[in-house]
């Protein structure tokens, strides 16, 4: 498979990422394949399930950034990857992986994949998903509490702590790298319908 081409979709936590990149997958089907950076959280198994809880997830020291650089690289030479499976549940890695094949369009989707240079330079077309503030806040408490076993305390808490400081420095900054900027993220129907116009024209090239 020639010219295989990487498609990055960022933006804040809960500003609709997740949204944007599975309306795009059920719009262009088989022409696209998805991977997040979400699937990368270093496993952190030296450490007991109480000290995972303290880390902070939203700092790029928490990712194994080497190991998706790694396998986008293997992906856009056309060969399959397996890649880690994450339980926000365990705060950890499962033994289990999944298998990713090459595919004419590579979706990568996660708040910090701009921060790594290396990382972005493997992206040809480069979304940041804008959300207000305090929209991304409420989803975040509604997604953490009810599909995270979250209490609300511990989500405000982080969100002060961690969230938002980090956002700031290593997310809202490289919204500059963007090449599209997506307003009110899965609700935009415009920009999604134009950015599968676009997959779908790749995915006719030779």
């Amino acid at each position: 498979m020639k010219n295989i081409v990487v498609i990055g979709v960022s933006g804040g936590s809960a500003s609709g990422k997740t949204t944007v990149v599975n309306r795009l997958k059920d719009i262009c089907k088989d022409r696209v394949e998805l991977i997040s950076h979400d699937y990368y959280y270093k496993p952190f198994q030296e450490l007991s399930p109480e000290e995972r809880t303290k880390i902070n997830y939203d700092h790029p020291s928490a990712f194994d950034t080497e190991l998706l650089i790694n396998d986008l690289k293997r992906l856009k030479q056309g060969v399959s990857i397996d890649r880690p499976v994450y339980s926000y549940i365990e705060n950890t890695r499962l033994e289990e992986t999944v298998r990713v094949n090459p595919a004419k369009v590579i979706i990568v989707d996660g708040f910090m994949i701009y921060e790594n240079e290396e990382l972005r330079n493997l992206m040809d077309i480069k979304v940041f998903v804008d959300t207000d503030a305090d929209e991304r806040l409420i989803r975040r408490i509604l997604r953490d509490v009810n599909e995270r076993g979250r209490t609300l305390t511990s989500v405000i808490e982080q969100y002060s702590l961690t969230v938002k400081p980090m956002h700031d420095l290593f997310v809202e900054p490289y919204k500059t790298y963007a090449d599209i900027i997506i307003p009110r993220g899965g609700l935009n129907d415009i920009a999604i319908d134009m950015l599968a116009h676009r997959i779908e024209a790749i995915s006719k090239e030779d």
